[in-house]
């Protein structure tokens, strides 16, 4: 399957865009399967759009099941906390609530919160089920998810969930221990929606899509790259600026 770009002009059209996009997926996915499985992304690009869809939903929430794609290993009510975020931009708006499997953060043992992760999400999917749409984005170091350049998690197999740490930079100085889907869970995804906003992420995207192969270094090329999956790269303007590819 091959990459789909879909470039607005603004970072408020994007969300209106990527809001739209998730409806029509949520409610076929409800039509066939009886539920929407999503995994959500942290950061302020997704942060606009939960707010956008809130606002504009009319999807059976009821019938919605949530998952992260990863965590910061913070209490949930912690500022840098991804549910809170959801909590505050998404679910607090909502007509009726889905289904929220959230990573447990703030676990003492974070390896044990992964392992606790990966069996409800294999509980969850079956043998054969699989995350309907999963979001990410793009870290200015080619990152996704807490997906880091050479770190270990990018070399695991399995397992669906690990434990991980943010390098200092990715970590507003400080290194915080993270939870992560990872790549073998994400590829179970139907389908990988990539959203990017600003000219802080047009040179990072460019390398990513249209740069060497080396997802070692740039981990979104694991799903950005790979003809396999079915990824839609959503950005606005800016963030698309240093691409050569428009459509």
């Amino acid at each position: 399957m091959a990459l789909y770009l879909s470039i607005s002009p603004d970072p408020a059209t994007l969300a209106e865009r990527a809001a739209e996009v998730l409806e029509v997926l949520g409610g076929k996915a409800i039509e066939t399967y009886g539920r929407f499985i999503l995994c959500l992304a942290g950061g302020n690009t997704p942060r606009a759009l939960y707010e956008q869809w809130a606002k504009q939903s009319s999807l059976d929430w009821g019938r919605v099941v949530l998952l992260f794609g990863d965590e910061r290993c913070v209490p949930p009510d912690d500022p840098r906390s991804n549910y809170r975020m959801v909590a505050e931009s998404l679910l607090a708006t909502l007509p009726n609530q889905p289904y929220m499997l959230r990573m447990e953060g703030e676990a003492e043992d974070p390896a044990q919160a992964a392992l606790n992760y990966d069996h409800a999400l294999r509980e969850l999917l079956g043998q054969q089920g699989a995350i309907h749409v999963a979001l990410l984005g793009v870290g200015p170091d080619g990152h996704t998810a807490s997906l880091f350049p050479g770190s270990d998690a990018l070399r695991e197999g399995s397992a669906f969930c690990v434990r991980t740490d943010a390098p200092a930079s990715a970590a507003g100085g400080r290194e915080v221990s993270r939870l992560t889907l990872t790549v073998p869970a994400l590829r179970r995804a139907r389908k990988l929606m990539f959203l990017a906003a600003g000219a802080e992420k047009a040179d990072v995207l460019q390398r990513v899509v249209e740069g060497p192969l080396d997802p070692e270094s740039m981990p979104a090329q694991f799903f950005l790259r790979d003809e396999r999956l079915n990824v839609n790269l959503l950005m606005d303007e800016a963030a698309a600026a240093n691409l050569s590819r428009r459509e």
